[in-house]
């Protein structure tokens, strides 16, 4: 069942759908030869064919706006909420902001990770698009977040200036490490509040690369709060009996600079309750967990 996501795949094994030998099955049924599987059909939208994204999803896509003008609307992106459609998604924010039927030119400036939440900058016209687009490339944009990273904070700010290079693993997963050969990328830590064993960090970050503050966080042996990709399961225990359902990763802080008719953009976007439910648990409490152990990196392939 190509291009048909996992999560729905896994609820028609709940709802007894998929049947082997006439029963209902576990996912982790292992077949053997000669058994009857019956799956149910499912119909996947034809390649190019637009999926309309439940009205409870362009509702909360509508309450997430935090500014618009004439160029630009912005919205604060849920976690979880992917900014296009892909790899098995039938749509992101992209895909939902056109279904809204309310612009006539609405594109992506730039894209923030499925699991990252805050600011996420949408163009209303060609113009407005390579504006931002200019801005990004030539480093001329502000972007800054919000992390909680495992691990007492040393010292103030650091900096960290390491190339990033992308790697498929054989699995197909998608893993980031520090490569000479790599694309630039720089990133400034600077601590906010310091926990027994964690640390609120601000980052600003002057290049744009994938999984970049996860991967130079973790250079520093400091993973990121819920990072399961990067950081070490069992050092982040205590972090997640606090409620921590997903990554601490929240773009906070979007700007642009004044370009010809462009005025000076300044956006911001306020954390969820859900990461100001932690903060607050770590300020009353003060979690006590193992000292913070990163996750190996994959190596290079050859």
């Amino acid at each position: 069942m190509p291009g048909v996501p996992k999560s729905h795949v896994y609820r028609l094994l709940r709802s007894g759908q998929v049947r082997v030998n006439g029963g209902r099955i576990k996912p982790e049924r292992k077949l053997v030869l000669g058994e009857e599987i019956r799956i149910p059909p499912v119909r996947l939208a034809e390649k190019g064919e637009a999926v309309r994204p439940p009205d409870k999803v362009l509702n909360s896509l509508r309450e997430s706006i935090i500014f618009e003008d004439a160029h630009y609307v912005a919205i604060n992106k849920p976690a979880g909420f992917a900014a296009h459609g892909g790899s098995g998604l039938p749509y992101g924010v992209i895909e939902a902001m056109r279904a809204l039927n309310k612009y006539d030119f609405i594109e992506l400036c730039h894209r923030l990770d499925r699991d990252t939440s805050g600011v996420l900058l949408l163009a209303k016209s060609r113009p407005a698009l390579l504006r931002a687009q200019k801005a990004l490339k030539e480093g001329t944009t502000e972007k800054r977040y919000f992390t909680l990273l495992v691990g007492k904070w040393r010292g103030e700010d650091r900096d960290v200036d390491s190339a990033l290079i992308s790697n498929r693993l054989e699995s197909g997963e998608r893993m980031v490490e520090i490569d000479d050969d790599g694309k630039p990328a720089k990133s400034r830590f600077s601590p906010k509040a310091k926990y027994r064993d964690a640390t609120l960090c601000e980052v600003q970050i002057f290049s744009g690369r994938t999984h970049q503050i996860r991967v130079h966080a973790l250079s520093l042996g400091h993973p990121v709060a819920g990072d399961t990709k990067y950081g070490d399961r069992e050092s982040q225990k205590f972090i997640k009996e606090l409620g921590l359902k997903r990554m601490f990763l929240h773009s906070h802080l979007f700007a642009l600079p004044k370009d010809g008719e462009f005025p000076k953009l300044l956006l911001s976007a306020a954390m969820g309750d859900e990461l100001r439910a932690v903060l607050d648990k770590l300020n009353r409490q003060g979690p006590v967990g193992p000292a913070p152990r990163a996750r190996e990196r994959p190596r290079k392939p050859r």
